[in-house]
């Protein structure tokens, strides 16, 4: 920790001795950065997700909705950190000293996990270790955008660009090559041995010729679910810095997508840190302690409040009781090659286990209409597939750019089979509206109605 950031020199005394205990008892992290900062710059964070980022409406109204949670009691901030080379840690400086010092030893316990599993370093690798410069980098050419193009305009890109946000294809690299374009050769299809010979038989006719040869490819040639990526590159009527626009938020996307895939893990791995390097950190002064270890209950807690019992999972209180199950069973070396490999996915599908869910009073349950809830599910299958739907997909109904059309119109396809849910056709026709600004041609989207029926939506121009 830099002193020129530390508000306090307790703060960065424990800090520092933090880090040494840290590195002795196997933690592995880039150096992190931190600095303390007013509660008003951290709820800024928590809303763009960035302390810089491009301008737009809907980070006003997020905030708006930060600041009425805070109000009620239900949302407090201890602090933001940012993977990467170095790591940036922001903490809230009226935070009392033992919450700081527990934040530190939780952001370590984050630094360890970035730096290690291998989801967050494939994505960094692509994505970059440095964030903030490129989000930076990024806000200022929107902004030269602005003085060139005008708020409208630069707007409309921003509603549909930030509308698609989580439509990437993660199992496809950041930096892509364009479709190919050579038309098709005659010659190109290889067949096997078997082939050959089948056609080679008494009464059975020669393979018949490809149609398809001296034509162009489709575009796409595959159902493409990049569809950041795919207007980007096929938007008939795009300028370049509209494309520079899509291609930005799509490059924040994946940048953000490890801590979306990982969020349970990631977060009980940091609080059973920052559990372990307090109690073993005998410098500090055991009323300090005390007031960390209160903070820990409170962070890692499965009731909402009051005792209540919650109906959404706590990440920190699920996380951090799977791998004190894990290691108090497996080890810390089997633990730490978990974290290496696992994605959340992974994670509950293996480590939650039929008597720990119990333990959890894990449950699926069902709403009716006049505002009842029952349990509907305590098997353990169910349980873990309905903490892990809202991930699928980076939490976005899975769509694809199936088809442009001779007149250039887009066709979009819903895959609601292994989506698993309808869509809101209401929503879904307001970001066809936000597309087909940017496409310039009429949009079509083939999905199906919380129903189960067939739905067919369309965008004009």
């Amino acid at each position: 920790m830099h002193a020129a950031t530390a508000k306090d020199g307790r703060l960065q005394d424990y800090s520092q001795r933090i880090e040494q205990l840290a590195t002795k008892l196997g933690l592995d992290y880039y150096p992190v950065d931190f600095e303390l900062v007013p509660n008003n710059f951290m709820m800024e964070i928590a809303v763009y997700g960035l302390p810089v980022r491009m301008p737009h409406w809907s980070f006003g109204i997020r905030y708006i909705h930060q600041l009425i949670r805070q109000g009620m009691g239900n949302s407090r901030i201890f602090e933001v950190m940012f993977p990467g080379d170095p790591c940036h840690a922001y903490l809230v400086n009226n935070n009392t000293l033992p919450e700081n010092t527990l934040v530190v030893a939780h952001v370590l316990g984050h630094a360890d996990f970035s730096k290690n599993n291998h989801l967050f370093a494939r994505f960094m690798e692509m994505a970059g270790g440095h964030i903030l410069e490129q989000s930076a980098a990024r806000a200022h050419q929107i902004d030269a955008a602005l003085q060139e193009h005008g708020q409208e305009k630069v707007e409309a890109v921003l509603d549909a660009a930030l509308a698609l946000e989580p439509h990437i294809d993660v199992n496809r690299e950041l930096h892509r090559s364009p479709y190919p374009t050579a038309r098709i050769q005659a010659g190109t299809h290889v067949e096997d041995d078997f082939s050959r010979r089948f056609h080679s038989l008494p009464g059975e006719s020669a393979r018949p010729a490809d149609p398809a040869v001296g034509q162009r490819p489709q575009i796409p040639p595959q159902p493409e679910y990049d569809l950041l990526w795919f207007i980007a590159n096929y938007a008939p009527d795009l300028e370049g810095w509209e494309r520079d626009i899509f291609l930005a938020v799509r490059e924040e996307s994946y940048y953000f997508y490890p801590v979306f895939a990982c969020q349970i893990m990631n977060e009980g791995w940091a609080s059973y840190w920052h559990a372990r390097l307090l109690r073993e950190a005998d410098f500090l002064p055991q009323d300090l302690y005390l007031s960390a270890i209160k903070a820990h209950s409170d962070v890692v807690r499965p009731y909402a409040a009051d005792n209540q019992l919650a109906l959404a999972v706590n990440p920190y209180h699920l996380g951090f009781s799977i791998w004190e199950d894990l290691i108090e069973r497996k080890g810390i070396e089997f633990a730490r090659q978990v974290m290496r490999e696992e994605d959340d996915f992974g994670f509950i599908r293996n480590y939650l286990t039929p008597e720990l869910a119990e333990k959890l009073e894990l449950f699926v349950y069902e709403t009716h209409d006049d505002g009842g809830i029952k349990i509907a599910n305590r098997d353990i299958h169910q349980v873990r597939e309905a903490i892990l739907a809202p991930k699928f997909n980076y939490g976005a109904p899975r769509i694809a750019a199936t088809r442009i059309t001779v007149d250039g119109s887009l066709e979009l396809h819903h895959d609601h089979k292994s989506d698993g849910r309808g869509l809101d056709v209401g929503r879904a026709e307001r970001v066809l509206e936000y597309i087909s600004r940017v496409w310039r041609r009429s949009v079509t989207l083939h999905t199906v109605g919380y129903s189960g029926n067939a739905r067919i939506v369309t965008s004009k121009r």
